[in-house]
């Protein structure tokens, strides 16, 4: 009996609340309307929530029918039509949580979202607004002087503000662990710890899951999983904890708060997606200045996992596409420091408040880490060693101790690797290129922790053997390769040189993932590329919202600032962006930390205890174990969780093991069942569409944004391009119609495009490995030759034909093509020499070209018979390579495809 699992999705995503005087009643749907669920929520207590869910699956005539009891037994007479008894309050996308101050529970819905990513069919939504609603009636509302300003205080956290969620999609993890889990052995699936087969059918029933068999067909058993999140990463977790347990789990969304960005990169017509993920921890959580280092359970501030997604866009589903990504995280330096902000100035003194000598923080740091990632950690720690006044080298000081101190008890295959740059006075020096030096601990890196990628090796990379690939490190699978280990990267405040230290190890991943995918013949991609200046702006935009949330302006220095080409213009934007910085840290940072201490329910508001406000400080808040005695001490030596050596360098929480099997919940449901059908909940063959529905996400396109809008370019977004050839990202932040026109003003005036030779030998990132073996260009740029040439023999023929089939195909050719499929190749790539040009000069006769016959006379047409259309075998045959191109089976591109793309992106974009 065949098994698969699949992600089970969300059976609500669409809700109503409708009230009376007793109750709210919140009504849930699936995305087609089939399935409903009715959460009752009682009005009469002023201070307790009361929630019922009965757990039953309506139909829609079963919703109907039960709103018209309600509504007809709420009326206050009986017959009487003109005041309803039950109302329509608002509709909503889900529930963020429920809240309580002083008084009686708040709900806090999603009122209104916007689709921003998609990856393999799983929608990801951004928050745009959300409803926070007072359940309680007024009759019992017991009121207090002080419930509006915690209202308000709550409300500071702004929700439409880069808060992100799925309903199928585990945002908390990454995308190695969602892929690992889904291809865990069956066996854990059918082990004896789940229920059998009968109680799984009566528990799925009690939950609403209708599980049947096909009578006659083959059975294909489905385990539809849930995985429980990551809760570090989930920020409304407190807000649920009242309800998890009490309701069924469809009405519980865990929303992620950080950055999601995608981008579409065409490689000859090709789409391939970028998209990048930013988690930012709710644990230790604040702004700048407030909050610094670590607290006594290890969480640091700032800390953000950072996640890039690589994947063939043509192909959506998670088995038969193909997917590569890889983390890094950025986070404070784990020990217990502070700065003094009780002085207005723009540097204040870094402190260590405790003595650490046994490096207990930093222990239980580095052991969460090793949980999560795996082994090696690698620290690229980027403040400044050299001071006039000692400031920021105190922190490298005491960290660097502290790795050593922990390393000597691990084994020395799995200790944490110290890297310590002094980015800033790099920065300073004119011998010296900062990007040239993070673009080798990148390569160090990468090769160090590897990536994942759901794919084996391809025959490309055996045709075109890399010696970069051969030394890759991360664990090999039977499935692909899984990254193991992580960069941790920090300067300061984790905001201008972290970023642009990660974008460089971004870039270097972004190139072999694009190698493991197939799309380029060298792990290595330059700048000034269409691709490169596409991956800069979207880790740029994730570097400026990220430095919003902390930082409270946007990036200072960026990565052109480092590369020494920013404008000079720039400068006066630095300026601005540092007096905001300034201004945000001393006057409206402290607002801030108090509504996430509320939001986060860190600080839980009560009669015995004084307000938020009155707080002299929330140190207490945070390191909650100070004002406890220890029940048991963490050993010095034995500083990791018991078990994570034994499976070191793979992550333990991706082990298929019983104690991460606890996390999962496991249904065993039909293989066209609604709850996992990724392909009816994307496309909605159920319902009417439109196109700005379904392709509603409007992400940046590399063709259209980047490549230049001169004649006679290459498409190749790998190729490097002069200043000004490129379009976008030379223009600064200037409006769409002030861009055309000095698009338009560049591209007149430029000069013509040199070749890809000559741009190979000017480019700043040229080496001998960019160039084949005999010091040719690459066989991308290579134009292709005819077989039959004249003056060679019909055995020379014969030996150019095997050669040329091995390299691309794999295969050898064991005879020779007959003398009249020859003509009719040597007249094909006749053709393709020419290019298929056509002289403007040359009148055309319309009629010659286009018949206009009609398609139908209708003799047999009607709603009950229709004729079959005759279709040409060049569509059949075009319709045959879109089909195995959905199963993995891609065709090589050959000349004709080239220059129809060439053509193609002539006439649209030039």
């Amino acid at each position: 009996m065949p098994q698969s699992a699949a992600t089970s999705i969300s059976g609500i995503q669409k809700m109503v609340l409708y009230e009376t005087r007793a109750r709210y009643f919140l009504v849930g749907t699936n995305q087609a309307q089939t399935k409903h669920r009715v959460l009752k929520i009682d009005r009469t207590e002023p201070k307790d929530l009361v929630l019922i869910d009965d757990k039953h699956v309506y139909s829609q005539q079963e919703v109907r029918e039960l709103l018209g009891r309600l509504d007809l037994g709420n009326r206050t007479k009986i017959g009487q039509k003109g005041s309803s008894g039950l109302s329509r309050a608002v509709s909503a996308f889900g529930i963020v949580g429920f809240v309580r101050f002083l008084e009686g529970y708040y709900i806090v819905l999603i009122t209104k979202r916007r689709k921003m990513a998609d990856i393999g069919g799983h929608s990801i939504y951004k928050i745009e607004d959300t409803s926070m609603i007072y359940i309680p009636n007024d009759s019992v509302r017991v009121s207090h002087p002080d419930e509006a300003r915690y209202v308000r205080i709550f409300q500071n956290v702004d929700l439409s503000s880069n808060f992100y969620f799925s309903y199928s999609y585990d945002l908390s993890h990454s995308l190695q662990y969602n892929l690992t889990l889904l291809q865990r052995p069956y066996e854990l699936w059918t082990s004896p710890t789940l229920p059998a087969e009968e109680e799984v059918r009566t528990q799925s029933k009690n939950d609403g899951f209708d599980i049947f068999e096909d009578e006659g067909l083959p059975t294909q058993v489905v385990y539809g999983l849930q995985n429980e999140p990551y809760y570090k990463y989930v920020w409304n977790g407190k807000l649920l904890e009242h309800v998890k347990d009490i309701v069924h789990h469809d009405w519980l969304m865990y929303i992620i708060h950080g950055f999601c960005g995608q981008s579409k990169l065409l490689i000859y017509g090709r789409p391939v997606h970028i998209t990048l993920i930013a988690r930012r921890s709710s644990k230790f959580a604040g702004t700048r200045f407030l909050k610094r280092g670590a607290n006594c359970e290890g969480d640091v501030a700032n800390e953000v996992e950072t996640e890039q997604i690589v994947n063939d866009a043509a192909v959506m589903s998670f088995t038969a596409g193909s997917y590569s990504s890889y983390v890094q995280v950025r986070g404070s330096v784990p020990l217990y420091w502070s700065q003094d902000i009780s002085t207005m100035m723009p540097k204040p003194p870094i402190r260590l408040d405790q003595a650490d000598p046994y490096a207990h923080v930093a222990a239980l740091h580095f052991d969460q880490m090793l949980q999560r990632f795996g082994s090696p950690i690698i620290i690229l720690n980027l403040v400044k060693k050299r001071e006039k006044r000692r400031h920021e080298r105190i922190l490298s000081e005491e960290l660097y101790p502290a790795v050593i101190n922990l390393n000597q008890f691990l084994p020395p295959e799995n200790c944490i690797d110290y890297i310590a740059w002094d980015m800033a006075r790099y920065t300073k020096s004119k011998l010296c290129n900062v990007l040239d030096r993070l673009s080798m601990i990148a390569e160090n890196v990468v090769k160090r922790t590897g990536f994942y990628i759901n794919r084996s090796d391809f025959y490309c990379h055996t045709v075109r053997p890399d010696d970069r690939w051969g030394d890759l490190g991360g664990h090999i699978t039977a499935s692909g390769r899984v990254q193991t280990g992580v960069l941790r990267t920090n300067c300061v405040d984790c905001l201008d040189r972290t970023n642009t230290a990660q974008f460089m190890v971004g870039k270097c991943a972004l190139a072999y993932q694009l190698f493991a995918l197939g799309m380029i013949d060298k792990p290595r991609l330059q700048f000034d590329t269409d691709c490169v200046r596409l991956f800069e702006e979207l880790y740029e935009d994730h570097g400026d919202t990220l430095s919003l949330q902390y930082g409270g302006s946007q990036l200072v220095h960026r990565v052109k600032t480092y590369r020494k080409i920013a404008p000079w213009t720039q400068h006066s934007k630095d300026i601005m962006q540092t007096l905001s910085r300034y201004y945000s840290n001393a006057f409206s940072d402290a607002d801030r930390q108090d509504a996430i201490n509320l939001f986060l329910q860190v600080y839980q508001p009560s009669e015995s205890k004084p307000h938020l406000w009155e707080l002299p400080t929330d140190f207490y808040l945070h390191h909650k174990n100070t004002m406890a005695l220890p029940q048991d001490r963490r050993s010095y030596t034995l500083w990791w969780t018991a078990g994570i050596l034994s499976y070191l360098p793979v992550p333990y929480d991706e082990v298929p093991c019983e104690d991460n099997m606890k996390k999962v919940k496991v249904k065993r449901v039909n293989r066209f069942e609604e709850s996992i059908d990724i392909y009816t909940e994307f496309f909605r063959p159920y319902e009417l569409t439109s196109f700005d529905d379904t392709f509603c996400i409007a992400m940046t396109n590399s063709a259209r944004e980047f490549m230049p809008k001169t004649v006679g370019v290459d498409p190749s977004p790998f190729t490097v391009r002069k200043p000004e050839e490129t379009g976008k990202s030379v223009l600064g932040n200037k409006s769409s119609k002030e861009e055309t026109l000095l698009q338009r003003k560049t591209a007149a005036s430029a000069p013509p495009p040199p070749s890809e030779e000559a741009i190979s030998s000017t480019s700043e990132d040229d080496s001998e490995d960019d160039r084949d073996d005999d010091g040719s260009v690459s066989q991308r740029s290579t134009p292709i030759k005819l077989l039959t040439e004249s003056g060679e023999s019909t055995r020379t023929q014969e030996e150019m034909l095997q050669q040329s089939a091995k390299e691309p195909y794999g295969l050898n050719l064991s005879g020779f093509p007959a003398e009249k499929d020859l003509l009719i190749y040597e007249r094909f790539a006749h053709l393709g020499e020419s290019q298929h040009r056509v002289e403007r000069t040359e009148h055309i006769n319309p009629a010659n070209i286009i018949s206009l016959e009609p398609v139908s006379c209708f003799p047999e047409d009607s709603i009950y018979s229709v004729s079959p259309p005759q279709v040409v075998r060049d569509s059949r045959d075009e319709f045959e390579s879109h089909v195995m191109t959905g199963e993995g089976q891609v065709r090589v591109l050959c000349r004709e495809d080239m220059m129809m793309y060439r053509e193609y992106v002539k006439n649209r974009y030039m």
